[in-house]
């Protein structure tokens, strides 16, 4: 699965905004990742030279079903195609540095997709866990998100047409850290979608 574009959420769970030292936002704050950062179950995150700290954040992603433009949350629960879990992996040094978030989130194998699960019939009570060499790092519930997943997608459809296929990375509870390598590090959305990446250094 390679979407034609990830949406993300930043600072969508109270405890990760305080543990960054940022302020809760009013309305969704939204970036983007490119599709060349996707890779899948197995395949390695590499750590580019360009950064000397990249963190894991274990997400809820929601892949859509049919065109979303200017819909109401409603109109957006029912345009889920299933949900996955997804690892939004930042150089969090370069996300400090620049203006913007394209180079930190961007590189190649910074978004690893676990495999499709079943839509949820109760979104808030999806759960995401983050493992880093079987210990467990984050977890966090769709209800203690900020905005909840058809809230998300509602406003976003308000800025650019979601289209089948695209991705919502929905945001990362507390708990990120650093991943070295030969680490492993593993996303789950318990009982729906997993994804497990071995780390490496690039060249």
């Amino acid at each position: 699965m390679r979407p034609g574009k990830i949406v993300c959420v930043g600072r969508n769970y109270r405890d990760h905004a305080k543990e960054m030292g940022n302020d809760v936002p009013k309305e969704p704050l939204i970036f983007l990742k490119p599709p060349s950062s996707v890779i899948h179950d197995g395949e390695s995150i590499v750590l580019p030279p360009q950064s000397n700290r990249v963190e894991h954040e274990g997400e809820i992603g929601v892949i859509i079903d049919r065109p979303l433009r200017r819909v109401s949350p409603e109109e957006a629960r029912g345009a889920i195609r299933a949900i996955v879990a997804v690892n939004d992996v930042t150089a969090r040094d370069l996300q400090r540095l620049d203006s913007q978030w394209t180079r930190a989130k961007g590189f190649d194998t910074f978004c690893p997709i676990g495999e499709p699960g079943r839509g949820a019939a109760d979104l808030a009570g999806l759960t995401v866990v983050t493992r880093v060499n079987g210990i467990e790092r984050q977890r966090g519930q769709a209800s203690d998100m900020v905005f909840a997943i058809p809230e998300l997608l509602a406003y976003i459809s308000e800025v650019m047409t979601l289209e089948p296929g695209d991705l919502v990375a929905t945001g990362s509870p507390a708990g990120v850290g650093t991943l070295c390598p030969g680490d492993e590090v593993e996303v789950e959305v318990l009982g729906v979608s997993r994804v497990r990446n071995p780390v490496t250094v690039g060249a």
